[in-house]
């Protein structure tokens, strides 16, 4: 990934980390509340926020939740999913089936 940002500008292209952009949409059933209680037993578990997350967006959109993520590496984004997968399925969240994609350029100001 291709990070600008001032403290980035200095470095060269070849030299900066490849980032992940993940995006759940989960099933149309899941609601605000369960989200919220996910959050919560992430920080209480000491969980939340997990190494590795740069951004994390969380809407709906056609009546779906859906969450969309930045993550510095794939490592990382699998090592949190270990304990993310646990708290959902009790939370009675199905994630669906993950969007991954490897980030080209991310511009922050």
């Amino acid at each position: 990934m291709a990070t600008t940002s001032p403290e980035s500008a200095t470095q060269r292209m070849e030299d900066r980390n490849t980032s992940v952009l993940v995006r759940f949409t989960a099933a149309p059933n899941v609601t605000t509340e369960q989200y919220d209680e996910t959050i919560r037993r992430l920080e209480k578990s000491g969980d939340w926020l997990p190494d590795g997350l740069e951004y994390h967006v969380a809407f709906k959109s056609n009546g779906n939740f859906r969450v969309s993520e930045i993550w510095d590496s794939q490592k990382q984004l699998d090592a949190f999913g270990e304990r993310l997968m646990p708290v959902l399925a009790d939370v009675g969240i199905d994630p669906g089936e993950p969007e991954l994609m490897e980030i080209h350029n991310l511009v922050k100001r």
